[in-house]
């Protein structure tokens, strides 16, 4: 083991416990399997987006969109296909269709209304 893999699993317990998740099914059966709680330096780095100065409203509720996803979504089923990994699972939110995209949206809004109120404008 090198040393830097050393220092990755520094931190890393044994038996970490499993994340908390909740499961959203859409109209085609697909389904978005969210985290139920961020940390707070996630929370403090939506706020963040929430106050950037310089970029228009319409990149902050983009990148703020991008940023919950990210940092939210565990796992999205498509048409019986388990997506898992962070890297696939942002690049298919990036390739999703409009309607997609929307459901997407209200799902993780409704999400936060549930589970973290506080990152709701």
């Amino acid at each position: 083991m090198g040393k830097r893999a050393r220092r990755r699993n520094r931190g890393a317990s044994p038996q970490a416990a499993p994340v908390s998740t909740t499961d959203y099914t859409d109209a085609e059966g697909n389904v978005l399997t969210l985290r139920d709680e961020l940390s707070a330096k996630t929370v403090e780095k939506v706020r963040q987006l929430d106050s950037t100065p310089g970029a228009s409203a319409e990149d902050r509720w983009q990148r703020r969109g991008e940023l919950l996803f990210e940092r939210l979504a565990v796992s999205w089923t498509i048409s019986g296909l388990p997506l898992e990994s962070q890297k696939g699972l942002l690049g298919r939110y990036r390739m999703a269709s409009t309607d997609e995209r929307k459901w997407i949206r209200d799902t993780v809004e409704k999400h936060l209304q549930t589970h973290q109120p506080e990152l709701l404008n």
